[in-house]
């Protein structure tokens, strides 16, 4: 069942002295409920934009979006009781506790003060914060803070959960804790909109793949999906001797389907085959008759990197967000309010 739509979202911004900036450009999306959708792109791509007006915080300049059939755009205040925000930033009160800034999340949402002291408790628990939930925030570290965000978003049980870039900056291991969280979440049958520039998050995550970029969505499917889309597996070599590449290359052109790409040191060398197994099997006795020496040789699938880039043209970056990007969750907290 689909939970969340859009179709033909276009949104122009118009800076003073610049040119306009097509921040949507005929956007289309689906999102099923009860799963994860990750919308991946480069910086300026649109995908902010997207859950701003998904959000109720922004009106596009022209088409449409629905929450379980309530159309975003002319009914946002049916549409904000529905959802949960956890933003690039987290949007907490510094100089209160843990417990404090979920208590005063549902006493906003108008909960009575035993409800909100009651659901503040229960997500204290359910996000491993026990020890730090009467510590001032402005004490706790970055995925602590994370935690206590999306917590905030979840004091109301919204059905559908928007996620900006909710594990930027994050080490390994805090980032791999909000992953199980979320997985949870959705396992309770939440429906998850995810934006994100970390591929492996959205190869964790993510039910399907919506790739944006320019404003508007270039390919969708699942990860493998995404992957086959560009080709079969791949076979790479590291050479010992710079020496040996252009004999190298000449081998790889012949038994492999494509021309090969070559690293940036120029001893690693990597060509799509589409039969890897046996095309290694011939690369490597090449490889022995003509006496190049390898460092190492072995076989891969493609990665969401290559699916990246080859959709988009370049590497994903995750040193930033789009263009108009402000702290998406700190706006909808106060358009809820």
């Amino acid at each position: 069942m689909t939970y969340i739509e859009a179709v033909d979202l276009r949104k122009t911004y118009t800076p003073k002295g610049a040119a306009p900036v097509h921040a949507l450009d005929g956007l289309n999306l689906v999102v099923p409920q009860g799963t994860v959708t990750a919308l991946l792109g480069p910086n300026g791509a649109g995908k902010t934009t997207t859950v701003k007006v998904l959000t109720t915080l922004i009106r596009p300049d022209s088409g449409t979006a629905t929450i379980n059939g309530i159309d975003v755009i002319s009914s946002p205040e049916r549409i904000r009781p529905m959802i949960g925000v956890s933003g690039q930033y987290a949007a907490v009160d510094e100089n209160l506790t843990g417990f404090e800034n979920l208590d005063m999340v549902g006493r906003l949402y108008h909960l009575s003060a035993k409800q909100s002291r009651e659901r503040a408790r229960e997500l204290i628990r359910l996000f491993d914060l026990t020890e730090a939930q009467n510590r001032p925030v402005k004490g706790f570290s970055g995925g602590m803070r994370r935690r206590i965000d999306l917590a905030g978003a979840l004091v109301m049980r919204p059905p559908v959960l928007f996620l900006d870039e909710p594990t930027t900056g994050l080490d390994p291991r805090s980032r791999i804790g909000m992953w199980d969280i979320i997985t949870t979440l959705v396992g309770e049958g939440t429906t998850v909109l995810l934006t994100t520039q970390y591929l492996e998050e959205a190869d964790q995550l993510a039910d399907s793949i919506s790739v944006i970029d320019d404003g508007k969505v270039i390919a969708e499917g699942t990860s493998d999906e995404l992957k086959a889309s560009i080709g079969g597996q791949r076979v790479e070599v590291s050479l010992v001797s710079l020496d040996d590449s252009t004999a190298a290359r000449e081998i790889l052109t012949r038994f492999g389907s494509t021309e090969p790409a070559v690293s940036l040191d120029g001893r690693g060398l990597t060509v799509n085959a589409e039969d890897a197994p046996a095309a290694l099997q011939l690369i490597l006795t090449e490889f022995a008759n003509r006496g190049i020496q390898l460092y190492d040789a072995g076989m891969r699938r493609p990665t969401l990197d290559d699916v990246f880039l080859k959709l988009t043209g370049h590497t994903a970056s995750v040193d930033g967000a789009d263009n108009t990007d402000t702290d998406t969750s700190a706006q909808t907290q106060k358009a809820q309010k």
